[in-house]
């Protein structure tokens, strides 16, 4: 799936979702849907940096992050449902933009994330997407969306 069809697919969900439904959460330790959404902005935002630098740069190796972290970091349960949906679904066309203007031999560059096996920038461009497609049906599971 393409990214931008995704935002646009997955947009009237998310904003049908009240802010109570994506506050709510089923045990202390697992996310809220905000939560989730926000460690959808997070992992956007480390991977622009992924995709730019890999597109100029071959053989890089860069770290992962503490997902957790930057989840309480951001305090995502504490900010309003609908701003995050807006945020989320502008800076994911942004992406979407960026992977899309990639240079094509660009996606044969190979790079490590947090010391894992060596990708191309091409597969982890359609990763992101499943990652994404992964933590929204989370998003489904836990509000009924």
């Amino acid at each position: 799936m393409i990214l931008t069809d995704l935002v646009a697919h997955t947009l009237p969900r998310l904003q049908a979702l009240t802010d109570a439904q994506a506050s709510a959460k089923a045990m202390p330790d697992v996310w809220s849907a905000k939560e989730v959404l926000g460690h959808l902005i997070d992992s956007g935002v480390n991977n622009h940096a992924r995709f730019v630098r890999a597109s100029v740069q071959d053989g890089l190796e860069l770290p992962g992050y503490a997902q957790n972290d930057w989840v309480t970091a951001g305090a995502y349960g504490a900010r309003a449902w609908a701003d995050l949906v807006s945020l989320w679904a502008a800076y994911h066309l942004q992406l979407a933009h960026v992977i899309a203007h990639l240079p094509p031999p660009s996606l044969a560059h190979t790079l490590r994330v947090g010391g894992g096996e060596a990708v191309t920038l091409g597969f982890l461009t359609e990763d992101f997407v499943a990652h994404q497609v992964h933590h929204l049906n989370q998003i489904w599971e836990r509000t009924g969306g």
